[in-house]
């Protein structure tokens, strides 16, 4: 009998983690190299599990595409000692991200440089999104 309980705490412990690995997966994205985007933010969502950045670029359409950038989620942004108010709708930003694999407009955001002129802010400090 104790080792079934055994082997079923076993059991447990390898499901877990198979899950928790296949979570963090970046499969989805080309990680093989970086993109670099300009534009403009518009939204900014610090939820768990993962935090999400909306941002307009120009890229010579008549209205400009909206991508979505997939970073850590909050506590990993606070460790980043990225602040709720660094970035925020309306503020100029440069990226650095890996693109969907699909061509799809989304990355995994690897880093954020904010362009919005308040050095207090961060202005112009590139830093850490995932």
């Amino acid at each position: 009998m104790r080792f079934g309980f055994s082997g079923l705490a076993l059991l447990g412990v390898v499901c877990l983690g198979v899950s928790a690995s296949a979570h963090h997966s970046h499969g989805n994205y080309a990680m093989d190299d970086f993109t670099v985007m300009d534009g403009t933010i518009t939204e900014v969502l610090r939820i768990n599990p993962h935090s999400w950045v909306y941002m307009e670029v120009e890229d010579g359409g008549a209205e400009p595409t909206v991508w979505l950038l997939e970073a850590t989620g909050p506590r990993g942004l606070e460790n980043n000692g990225i602040k709720p108010n660094d970035v925020m709708p309306g503020d100029a930003v440069r990226v650095r991200c890996h693109k969907l694999r699909d061509g799809s407009p989304g990355c995994l955001l690897g880093f954020l440089t904010p362009m919005h002129g308040d050095t207090a802010r961060g202005h112009g400090v590139e830093i850490e999104w995932d």
